[in-house]
């Protein structure tokens, strides 16, 4: 009677110290000794409560050891975020920065490009009219108009890419496809106007490019000469239709010519290999055209000679 009143003394005095249930019920099953107690003989299982009372349990926390262990609860009011959070806060931070930036300079960009694109469009709607048969002068005359527009743009281009240096080729494909198109009628009126073709120094010098800041890239223009080839066949046949029999033998020439210099070139497959490989469907169209034109001897002797020693 005497060693439960004790016990439960004990119990509770273990709870006020540490309310920690699991600390409590192991002491709750220790064995309880009392002064009046007799000695008892040594027991290997009274040994092994010894040792097993000496052995600090790590979820016990008492007065020597609370200090030294502490388990921090989620969500706690003392808790430090790590240091990694902080710089991975200040890196998309920057990120934001970048985009935010990135994404006013195109949209200037891109006001840019689509004055290019509204005078590109103009050119060729004045170059159309060659297929009707109108004077080459005349409208090659008006068509010009529109190239210092396109100079003053490209300078426009040229000024907002100083403000980021060695970033062109991250914004180069906003104009890309728009200087293709250019590259493309100013070839065409030049060959109008010559026979020959542009070449890639003057199709800069009419676009007011510099080589080492704002160039024509090398792609580009090889691409605008392709389109180029595509509006032949048709100038070809409207010419003929014209009474302008010579006209099938001068492009054939001229784009038998091209052809073989682009076959030079080891082009991968890809837009302008595609583009490259239509030029050939051109050339055909116009030998098929000069063929219907010689066998109705509708070309004359001179042409002919002049044809044999071309």
């Amino acid at each position: 009677m005497m060693n439960s009143a004790f016990r439960n003394v004990q119990f509770t005095a273990s709870r006020l110290i540490n309310p920690n249930p699991f600390c409590s019920s192991i002491l709750h099953f220790l064995p309880l000794y009392s002064g009046d107690a007799a000695p008892r003989r040594s027991n290997p299982l009274r040994q092994r409560n010894a040792v097993s009372h000496s052995f600090s349990f790590p979820f016990c926390s008492s007065s020597s050891s609370s200090s030294s262990f502490y388990i921090p609860m989620a969500g706690g009011d003392d808790q430090v975020p790590p240091p990694s959070s902080h710089l991975l806060e200040m890196q998309f931070e920057n990120f934001r920065v970048q985009l935010d930036e990135s994404a006013a300079l195109r949209e200037q960009i891109r006001a840019v490009v689509m004055e290019i694109e509204s005078a590109t469009r103009l050119i060729q709607a004045n170059l159309l009219l060659v297929h009707q048969s109108r004077p080459i002068p005349e409208v090659i005359e008006k068509a010009k108009e529109k190239i210092n527009d396109l100079k003053k743009f490209y300078g426009r281009l040229a000024e907002i890419l100083r403000e980021c240096p060695g970033q062109y080729y991250r914004y180069h494909g906003d104009w890309r496809s728009e200087t293709q198109a250019v590259v493309s009628q100013l070839a065409f009126m030049h060959w109008l106007e010559t026979g020959t073709l542009l070449v890639h120094t003057e199709a800069q010098e009419k676009l007011g490019l510099n080589s080492l800041e704002f160039g024509l890239e090398t792609e580009d223009y090889l691409t605008g000469i392709c389109f180029m080839s595509n509006d032949l066949p048709r100038y070809v046949v409207n010419r003929v239709t014209a009474g302008d029999y010579d006209c099938p033998r001068k492009v054939m020439n001229f784009l038998t010519d091209l052809h073989a210099a682009f076959r030079m070139l080891n082009l991968r497959n890809d837009f302008l290999r595609k583009k490259f490989d239509s030029m050939k469907y051109d050339l055909r169209r116009v030998e098929e055209v000069y063929y219907d034109v010689k066998i109705r001897g509708l070309i004359s002797v001179g042409d002919q000679q002049i044809q044999g020693q071309s």
